[in-house]
């Protein structure tokens, strides 16, 4: 039996009488760019895809252009037309088209939030970008409008080029229109007020890009500074392939794009040459030693974090060509037996729990000192990486996810396994925004060793704090904090060190006002201190959490209907 749905969501003006398909419903984010809205919708499958539309009614031929032209696009970077919806005098849906729903945040979004990019990230974010500009290129096509705002970068690292309604001919752009110079800086050759793309244009624009990822500023566009002077420890090689894209004069420029990224790739290499033999790993960093270890492979793309225990990558399985986690024990830690056979352990339980909530795991293999395994790329980060993102979320969006993740952890329950150390950083997000749990680092199976006072002080319940036994009702106690978390960007009681934590867990001082009364009372449950007053187990847990979403559904209907009644 699945929850009563959430209220409806409020929809712009130009989707307000939209009728989805059977089974479909609309999801709770949106993006609005120049001239294009992007409403996320939630198809029969519980996939999230990006429903792109045009406010204005006058732009529907424009709209379609995009969508054929995206449609004969195939790059990694671009996101692929699934399908077109066309104005029927009888439909109640159209003009708009369907791609893939891309979470994370534009650059310009990333920088302000983290500040200026480390070099490398900043050098493959070029190479990207200039790698996907080059296939426009060869195709008789300019983008027009990089930028910043039009360059979106997920959690896992992936780049997605956006802004697609100005890469069309321009007898199919609206004749008075053109991008915001505010929101997409204009190449020094431009006649003022004009836009006039040109292959040169985009150069400078993705070196504008680079500029502003290492600086925090758009180039200025007359006489930009040095790269060197702004950022001394980027490399001088680099340096000089993005002074040169930024030249006020296009013939000064490099020839093409393509000349660019070779130049940069001539200067500046990220992925040092590792010869695979035999021997001990080498000693000068873990991306160098994780190359000599997995050889031909892996391709090594990016770091995507790093714990106490290990780093995880987002790397390229050569043999399949898709890209995947990779998660490694570091090296002091791969020295002990114990802790490797610690870490198969953890990749056998992980594969073992065969479940769509439940992050499937690939391989796992050992060389030298160096262990890892691989598994499913969460292209939508953690939770974790959300809730910094984008603050606190709303429970029309976690009702869902929420359901999905205690189905999964009770399955792992189902066969006495218990996870330990569930927090929003081991909640992982897919790419249709769906949760999964992750990293069973720590867990074990009912009826073997569940004394230790292992896991994430802010998560973890007091029993597991204090070294006691701990059952199922851990797990419960974990997953109603990062609820908490995810609704109001605060773990429940705090995040200072243990015994803090633990004061306020026995105290029970959880603040539950501004909560909708069902939703207070079920995390005051999961939250309780006695593990005995908890769910019993995720199954319970998952059963109560169903009434909670069928409550508020009522609630909020019964406030809809007395303001409409009262209006």
């Amino acid at each position: 039996m699945s929850p009563t749905p959430l209220p409806a969501v409020t929809l712009p003006a130009h989707l307000a009488q939209w009728q989805l398909p059977p089974g479909w419903s609309w999801g709770v984010d949106f993006v609005e760019e120049e001239h294009r809205h992007f409403q996320e919708v939630i198809d029969a499958l519980g996939r999230s895809l990006s429903l792109v539309t045009a406010p204005n009614p006058a732009h529907e031929h424009w709209l379609w252009t995009e969508a054929r032209e995206l449609a004969h696009r195939n790059h990694p970077a671009i996101p692929t037309t699934y399908h077109y919806w066309t104005q029927h005098r009888d439909s109640r849906r159209g003009p708009g088209y369907l791609r893939r729903w891309i979470a994370g945040e534009t650059l310009t979004a990333r920088v302000r939030r983290q500040g200026v990019q480390d070099v490398p990230s900043v050098l493959r974010l070029l190479r990207e970008a200039g790698a996907v500009t080059a296939y426009l290129h060869d195709g008789g096509t300019v983008h027009g409008a990089l930028s910043g705002r039009t360059t979106w970068l997920t959690p896992s690292g992936r780049l997605w080029l956006l802004g697609w309604q100005w890469a069309v001919r321009r007898e199919q752009i609206p004749r008075e229109l053109a991008p915001d110079p505010e929101l997409c800086p204009p190449a020094p050759e431009w006649p003022p007020g004009a836009w006039e793309p040109t292959t040169y244009s985009d150069q400078w624009q993705l070196g504008a890009m680079a500029f502003l990822a290492l600086t925090g500023e758009v180039p200025p566009i007359e006489d930009p500074p040095p790269i060197a002077l702004v950022r001394p420890d980027c490399p001088a090689s680099a340096a000089a392939v993005i002074d040169r894209s930024l030249h006020p004069d296009p013939r000064e420029r490099h020839p093409s794009v393509v000349a660019m990224v070779r130049a940069l790739d001539r200067g500046v290499s990220l992925r040092p040459a590792i010869l695979v033999g035999d021997g001990d790993a080498p000693e000068d960093s873990l991306e160098a030693r994780l190359r000599w270890a997995t050889g031909d492979d892996y391709e090594i793309l990016s770091p995507l974090g790093s714990g106490t225990f290990g780093s995880v990558w987002r790397v390229r399985d050569l043999s399949l060509g898709r890209e995947v986690a990779l998660k490694m024990l570091h090296p002091h830690i791969a020295r002990d037996s114990g802790a490797v056979a610690r870490f198969r352990r953890e990749a056998q339980l992980a594969a073992q729990l065969a479940h769509p909530a439940i992050v499937p795991i690939y391989d796992f293999d050992t060389r030298g000192a160096v262990s890892w395994y691989t598994m499913e790329l969460a292209e939508g980060g953690s939770v974790a990486d959300l809730v910094r993102r984008s603050g606190a979320r709303k429970l029309a969006e976690l009702a869902p996810q929420v359901e999905a993740a205690l189905e999964g952890l009770a399955a792992a329950h189902a066969i006495g396994v218990i996870h330990r150390d569930l927090k929003p950083e081991n909640v992982l997000i897919d790419r249709y925004r769906r949760w999964r749990l992750a990293d069973f680092g720590i867990a074990n199976a009912l009826g073997e060793d569940s004394v230790g006072s292992s896991g994430t002080p802010a998560f973890a319940p007091p029993e597991q704090l204090l070294g006691e036994p701990q059952g199922p009702a851990a797990d419960c106690f974990a997953l109603a904090a990062i609820v908490y978390y995810a609704l109001t960007a605060q773990p429940p009681f705090g995040e200072a060190g243990g015994p803090a934590v633990l004061a306020r867990q026995l105290e029970g001082r959880v603040d539950l006002d501004g909560f909708e009364p069902a939703v207070a009372d079920w995390l005051r449950r999961g939250l309780a201190a006695d593990a005995e007053a908890r769910f019993s187990d995720a199954t319970e847990m998952q059963n109560a959490w169903r009434a909670v979403v069928d409550e508020v559904s009522r609630a909020s209907a019964r406030r809809g209907l007395l303001s409409r009644i009262f209006a």
